[in-house]
């Protein structure tokens, strides 16, 4: 039996596939007699498309990231799906027109055009290979793609055995995708490890597919059958680790290889440990199985370092959707003490502490998500994250400290929420200008399997599946609120005039961050901080009275001013005058009751140096007012 594995675009073109990883090498392991091979297509079609119009990575990285809330990405492959170049062009024009520029117009246009010949002449390669059978992953921005791979593939060999699997394929929507596309002969729904080499044996000793779990089928009158599927999740044990053979090769012979630098994809655990027990009520995540699994830290370890040492590359983007936080006493110092130049991207919880977020650091992680999305207690209290705005300012100032980049997206548009969540941390967002910056702001969408999605009595009572599908299949509303996985509704929390100043000032920030900073140094009978931020006028401060000492040093943890003056044995009323003065000069960030100082550690001598210079210059120790240097 001879299988081939395709990853249509817009499959991210600097990663191999992880899914089809997994596959190959398990079904390799499990199957000796079945010949299994990776098709990297969405590489093919870097290397198509850029012979025939002017084409570039960040037009790639548009149609498989940046628009997927607009779904161009699908839209651009419906053509070839439905055999129309002008399949849903006016539509198109009509809807998503105005938000785009000319150029991106432009191009979604002409590559809407040329999608079917890409997909014609894949399909005959494919045919020419003669696999038995053909399998698609499909995540994101790859559904209209790998659907219309398929059923030129049918055309060609009718014989040819097609089955899907991924994120799109998950729950309902892979039930509604067998049963819409009579071209697509299977479906895996859920963790595909054990299912898929199920399936091949069935199919090889000639059985009906009855017993595999999750598999969606046609039974001998043609009625689309869905085998429930599995109650239980695959046990962390036997989550296969990836072959990526053929990949780098692929990518350095590719047009693209000059757009990205390669990483490995790599799988530590599945689930969320948080989600188990407070699941966000925006997140639709981990679809069929919340539960947290995780690889043994030998495992884990033994896996980086076994594609590190055969890929020879360093940069790694783990997938897990939380780090296993026993990760970070027994895998993170094992790297370190491996010695790789590692740059880790990884997704974590806000409130890790500062020592930590130090080990983070020394192992390599340099790119970290943490899931901040809010600023606000109440809003943050309304998702169900776990954590205050304070935690997640403590957060971004000690990745600060530790030189990792933190990538977050402002949230909003949630039930219950003001505009009074949002006026102050407006204010404020000027003196956090020196961290890192959100990459901008977005209404929350309706995902399936979410809690707002599961429950709409929380909110969200009428949805609808997003527009965006109707622009990419040729279905009545009831099957793509089946297919869906983006659903509308009408807007909840803030309005427009709001969202609008939170965009703004977040822009504002981008902006500002390469050319601000504020810093301290504490050489213990005095700290000395350093600002460059645009709306203070202040450059150098110095504090040495020893009640503020000790106050800031307590506020490298978020506080109340009544938890302040107790630990402090201090006078509440001088509490409040000084942290009203701190927040004047942009060295605290308060809300909810609580504060927390913003300045990040210096790492360097610049400080240390201005420190020195300052105290020889006649200053006094002890001091009971900083001294202020303007700009």
């Amino acid at each position: 039996m001879r299988v081939l594995l395709v990853n249509m675009p817009w499959a991210p073109i600097e990663v191999p596939s992880l899914a089809l990883g997994i596959l190959r090498n398990r079904v390799a392991k499990t199957m000796p007699d079945v010949e299994i091979d990776v098709l990297h297509a969405n590489l093919d079609f870097v290397d198509w498309i850029t012979e025939r119009v002017e084409f570039h990575g960040r037009d790639y990285y548009y149609y498989s990231l940046v628009s997927y809330f607009k779904g161009c990405g699908d839209w651009v492959f419906s053509s070839a799906l439905y055999d129309d170049p002008e399949w849903r062009l006016d539509e198109f024009r009509e809807r998503l027109g105005p938000g785009m520029s000319e150029s991106e117009l432009a191009l979604s246009e002409e590559l809407h055009a040329l999608a079917p010949l890409f997909v014609t002449e894949l399909a005959r390669r494919i045919a020419d290979l003669a696999p038995d059978v053909v399998g698609f992953t499909s995540t994101f921005q790859q559904n209209a793609a790998a659907l219309a791979a398929a059923r030129h593939i049918k055309r060609l060999v009718p014989g040819t055995v097609t089955i899907f699997g991924g994120a799109n394929c998950d729950g309902e929507q892979g039930a509604a995708l067998h049963r819409n596309f009579d071209f697509v002969d299977y479906v895996v729904r859920g963790e595909g490890e054990a299912a898929f080499p199920q399936f091949l044996t069935a199919l090889r000793d000639g059985e009906a597919p009855s017993a595999v779990p999750g598999l969606c089928w046609r039974d001998e009158e043609g009625r689309a059958v869905a085998n429930a599927m599995s109650a239980r999740p695959l046990p962390p044990g036997d989550i296969e680790s990836p072959d990526y053979d053929g990949y780098f090769e692929r990518l350095y012979a590719s047009k693209a290889c000059g757009w990205v630098e390669p990483k490995l994809v790599l799988e530590g655990a599945r689930g969320c440990w948080w989600g188990e027990k407070h699941h966000c009520t925006f997140c639709g995540l981990n679809g069929s199985f919340m539960e947290f699994r995780s690889k043994s830290p030998g495992k884990f370890f033994d896996e980086l370092v076994d594609l590190v040492r055969r890929h020879q590359v360093l940069d790694i983007f783990v997938v897990d959707n939380i780090l296993d936080m026993a990760y970070v006493k027994s895998v993170l110092p094992r790297i370190v003490e491996a010695g790789y130049d590692l740059r880790v991207q990884y997704e974590i919880k806000s409130n890790m502490r500062y020592e930590q977020i130090g080990v983070l650091a020394e192992a390599g992680l340099m790119h970290v998500q943490p899931g901040i999305e809010s600023l606000n207690s109440r809003v943050l209290k309304l998702m169900d994250k776990g954590v205050t705005g304070c935690h997640n300012v403590r957060m971004m100032r000690d990745a600060e400290t530790h030189g990792l980049t933190v990538s977050w997206n402002y949230l909003f548009g949630f039930p219950g929420e003001s505009d009074a969540d949002y006026d102050d941390v407006i204010a404020q967002m000027p003196a956090l200008h020196h961290l890192y910056p959100a990459g901008g702001s977005s209404r929350i969408a309706i995902e399936r399997f979410s809690p707002y999605f599961n429950q709409p009595e929380r909110g969200f009572a009428e949805r609808h599946p997003d527009p965006q599908y109707s622009l990419i299949y040729d279905l009545p509303e009831s099957e793509l609120a089946e297919l869906a996985y983006l659903f509308s509704s009408p807007p909840q929390g803030i309005g427009k005039a709001s969202a609008d100043r939170l965009e703004a000032a977040l822009e504002t920030w981008k902006h500002a961050y390469p050319y601000s900073r504020l810093t301290f140094c504490d050489l213990g009978d005095a700290i000395t901080l350093v600002s460059r931020r645009n709306g203070f006028d202040w450059t150098v401060l110095r504090l040495e009275d020893p009640l503020e000492l000790s106050a800031f040093r307590l506020l490298g943890q978020p506080h109340s001013p009544a938890a302040l003056a107790r630990k402090l044995s201090a006078d509440p009323e001088r509490i409040g005058e000084l942290l009203a003065r701190w927040r004047r000069l942009g060295l605290v960030f308060t809300e909810s009751g609580t504060y927390v100082q913003i300045a990040a550690e210096a790492r360097n001598q610049e400080v240390l140096r201005i420190a020195r210079e300052h105290d020889g210059r006649g200053r006094r120790h002890g001091a009971e007012t900083p001294e202020l240097l303007p700009a």
